[in-house]
């Protein structure tokens, strides 16, 4: 390296950075968005904020594996280190190919999230990357590697020192320095340490080879045994502390062959293919699936519709309302915990707000309910990606031992979007219509993401990878929340799930059909090249763009809804598919569900044929209604049901006294006094046609039909009161919010803007000024530049300032200023004057990158720029 290569290489973080193009410094904040929030003032600060712990902990927990060892072979390399020696690390002697080829790329990758620095003969991590990842005692490198020798022997006594000297056979020195270099020179000589192990005794190398992958501490007793005593002697093993000895760095490398890690991952796992199916199968299964959780849905808020569940005083539905919650739906309890979240993300149900605080349909559920299905489903699917609220965890502990709840607090994750987002874009990576063995996809993530701490193991002792982490649980949860969605069908990603996160539609050869096989146990070739990269989190109107378009592809999936059922003597309507939603609605009042899946089956019973007549329905209109949409002649059966209860409904009337019951018919009345299963509701007489009772209406209401009578509502001007589906709705409520992990990713105009910024503020901190009388640069104490640390404004007289400017007019050159806002805010800036007049100077500042209008009496100093400045 000649002396003016090494007078041009970076010597700091922030000259490295300053030599970079706008692309570079683009992708490094479009890489760690955190350094642009808030916007730097100049490269100075950007380099110091690149290199504070919160940054480099947020940087490194997004390293892909290889990416991360190479950092943690560099924080146990010599500092600076050549690429050479860091290729020795990673590939050993024998300088496995794969790792050999990987390597540049990784490289590159952390000099671009500027954690490594410098030429390739010089590479330097930087310093807060170093001091997490190198090994101590209280915290053991990943890699497993100990202390180097100058380290361990940093507290040994000289005369000791020495007499491990003696012990390798190499001469004495007159200082500890020397002697520890050349203690550790000899470790890290192949050829004479290979010489130095074999006359070990056999037990001794077994001790080594215990401690060789690490951890590289063990413990030893007050008098060694002999093989521990010869590895002592020879400082193959160093003291740490009492009882406790150390195997130095260079010798674990020297066992290892070089290497750093006992095995490097330079490529990622790849995703295997379990099973195939057709893609016309798999989209039909996804469409299924999406409508019935459309359904599900529906009647999660149906089952709300007049006012759900208690919400809890710390927020979220009890235990026993998702139990109950569960049974109506029909589904388990961590399904229902599923729903329930889904709803409440889509922005659906809500609190109410009241006094008595429960959970309801909000206005949004109208809306939803009168969009075409498919763009229900894409609303649904949408919220679903981006959701940070994870129902996975409900059931869990919190910090504080405390149970989370469903639509409680503590439920979001902020991972959870980019999880789902990245499962669901390796299997879009997969052969179209293949569902994927899971295992490996979540072996697949854990390379893409394996760091969950800065200093925490990945690995088991016995060198296999723990699956507790909260990553692969949440993917997990994603692969059973997309086929219960609709997203996936049979495990594959269908078409509208493909669009759903933007990635483009597979092609379909036209022998696909009959060449893929069919099956869960149809193994398919293992794809490497298919699986999409890791990309920047889409931006709001692209996801908007990609809902609207898995909407279009699901919409030819869904079956025409039909507009009839099928009558049957049992008083049961057989719906072969989905009804259309007026249908669907009235069938759902006048009859409840007995069974749902391909056909859903209707049963009518006086209790939902009254729930119609409460409604406002006539029994006239259920008849017109069910000739008109029966395919079946109307069964007799069903016929004398509706009248007969229809002939018994609204004789009763019950209204607000504190509750009364009125009849036109005094014989009823002394029947529901006579029995006894009233007594409870405290009735007495008050006229022959009026009974009295000490229960509140709707408890009386209740009560009666309990009973077996049909009463009717009546309002204070003993109009029957009509119950209407829609009845009870939350006030106007906002979707929950996701929960963003960290600052967003900078969309290009903003990148733009701070470049700007940044190269302008980096431009009047750096640029050089013409000297003043004194022979120093103007403004800066000692010659420290303004803008440097130490440096002040620049001062000057209110004559030398307006005389200098009105130079720099006439010349059209730049001048440094400092400058004083009406605040008090002081700061410096390089301007270059257009016009100065009546107080004031306009001039186009290179600091903003725009014209400007400057008071001159805020004006503290001018000085101009050195000829040789850029």
């Amino acid at each position: 390296m000649s002396t003016e290569e090494k007078s041009a290489a970076p010597r700091s973080l922030a000259e490295a950075l300053r030599v970079r193009d706008d692309v570079s410094l683009a992708a490094l904040l479009r890489s760690r968005p955190d350094l642009i929030t808030p916007v730097p003032t100049d490269l100075t600060q950007l380099a110091t904020r690149a290199a504070t712990r919160a940054s480099v902990v947020r940087a490194l927990e997004r390293l892909d594996r290889f990416t991360l060892q190479t950092a943690e072979a560099l924080a146990v390399a010599p500092d600076p280190a050549s690429y050479g020696e860091l290729l020795g690390l990673m590939a050993g002697d024998e300088e496995d190919p794969a790792v050999a080829a990987a390597l540049p790329r990784s490289a590159a990758l952390l000099r671009e999230q500027a954690l490594v620095w410098g030429a390739d003969d010089r590479l330097r991590l930087v310093r807060t990357a170093r001091e997490l990842l190198a090994p101590s005692p209280q915290h053991p490198s990943p890699t497993g590697l100990g202390p180097t020798v100058r380290e361990a022997t940093a507290g040994m006594s000289p005369g000791r020192i020495q007499e491990i000297l003696a012990a390798v056979g190499l001469p004495s020195t007159h200082d500890s320095v020397s002697a520890v270099s050349a203690l550790g020179g000899l470790f890290a000589d192949r050829r004479r340490m290979a010489a130095l192990l074999a006359g070990l005794p056999a037990e001794s190398r077994e001790v080594l080879d215990r401690l060789v992958w690490g951890p590289p501490y063990g413990q030893v007793t007050h008098d060694p045994a002999a093989h521990l005593r010869a590895l002592l002697d020879r400082g193959l093993l160093l003291p740490t502390a009492p009882g406790t000895v150390v195997l130095p760095r260079e010798v674990a490398l020297h066992l290892r062959a070089g290497r750093a890690h006992r095995a490097p991952e330079p490529v990622p796992p790849p995703v295997e293919a379990a099973a195939t199916h057709r893609p016309q199968v798999v989209d039909a299964t996804a469409a299924g699936q999406a409508l019935a959780a459309l359904a599900t849905v529906d009647e999660l808020l149906k089952e709300w519709d007049e006012g759900g569940p208690s919400v809890l005083r710390a927020g979220g539905l009890s235990v026993r309302d998702l139990k109950r919650t569960a049974v109506a739906l029909d589904v388990p309890e961590p399904v229902a915990a599923f729903w329930v979240e889904l709803a409440y993300g889509a922005g659906l149900i809500a609190s109410d707000g009241a006094v008595d605080e429960r959970y309801a349909a909000t206005p949004a559920y109208d809306e939803w309910r009168e969009l075409p299905p498919a763009e229900r489903w894409a609303r649904l699917a949408g919220t679903w990606l981006t959701a940070t609220r994870t129902p996975g965890v409900v059931g869990g502990r919190d910090a504080k031992d405390r149970t989370l709840s469903a639509l409680g607090p503590n439920l979001d994750r902020s991972a959870a979007p980019e999880v789902r987002h990245r499962v669901l874009a390796l299997l879009a990576g997969l052969p179209e219509g293949a569902s994927p063995v899971a295992e490996s996809l979540l072996a697949r993530l854990r390379w893409e993401r394996p760091l969950r701490g800065p200093r925490q193991q990945r690995e088991t002792g016995t060198g296999e990878t723990r699956d507790d982490d909260l990553r692969s649980r949440i993917a997990r949860w994603t692969l059973s929340e997309a086929e219960l969605l609709g997203v996936t069908g049979r495990g594959a990603l269908a078409a509208p799930g493909r669009a759903l996160i933007g990635a483009p539609e597979a092609p379909r050869p036209a022998a696909e059909e009959t060449a893929e096989p069919e099956g869960p146990g149809d193994k398919l070739p293992v794809h490497h090249h298919r699986t999409p990269p890791l990309t920047a989190p889409p931006t709001p109107a692209e996801r908007a763009a990609a809902t609207a378009t898995a909407a279009r592809l699901l919409a030819p999936l869904f079956p025409e809804p039909l507009d009839h059922v099928l009558l049957q003597a049992d008083l049961t309507a057989v719906a072969p598919g989905p009804l259309e939603q007026e249908l669907a609605d009235v069938l759902g009042v006048l009859a409840d569900v007995e069974s749902k899946g391909g056909a859903t089956v209707y049963r009518f019973t006086p209790g939902s044929v009254r729930r119609a007549l409460d409604a406002g329905r006539s029994a006239a209109d259920l008849h017109a209604f069910l000739a008109r949409h029966s395919r079946t002649p109307v069964p007799q059966p069903l016929t004398y049901l509706i009248d007969d209860v229809a002939r018994r409904h609204g004789r009763l009337r019950v209204g607000a006294a504190s509750a009364y019951v009125r009849c036109d018919d005094d014989a009823t009345l002394d029947e529901i006094l006579a029995d006894k299963r009233a007594a409870a509701l405290g009735l007495r007489r008050l006229a022959p046609t009026v009974l009295a009772a000490q229960a509140d209406p709707a408890a009386l209401l209740e009560g009666l039909r309990a009973i077996g009578f049909a009463p009717a509502a009546e309002s204070a001007a003993g109009d029957v009161l009509i119950a209407r589906a829609d009845s009870h709705r939350t006030p106007p409520r906002a979707a929950p919010e996701p929960v963003p992990d960290g600052p967003p990713a900078p969309d290009d105009t903003l990148l733009a803007a701070a470049l700007r910024a940044v190269r302008a503020g980096d431009l009047a901190s750096t640029t050089p000024r013409k000297p003043g009388p004194g022979g120093e640069e103007s403004g800066g104490e000692g010659g420290a530049p303004g803008g440097a640390p130490g440096g002040t404004l620049p001062r000057t007289g209110a004559a030398e300032t307006l005389a200098t400017m009105q130079a720099a007019v006439l010349t059209g050159e730049a001048l440094w200023i400092g400058y004083v806002n009406a605040e008090g805010a002081a700061s410096q800036r390089v301007i270059a004057p257009i016009r100065v007049e009546g107080g004031f100077v306009t001039a186009y500042d290179h600091t903003a990158d725009e014209v400007r209008t400057y008071p001159l009496h805020r004006v503290t100093g001018v000085a101009e720029l050195a000829d040789d400045a850029g």
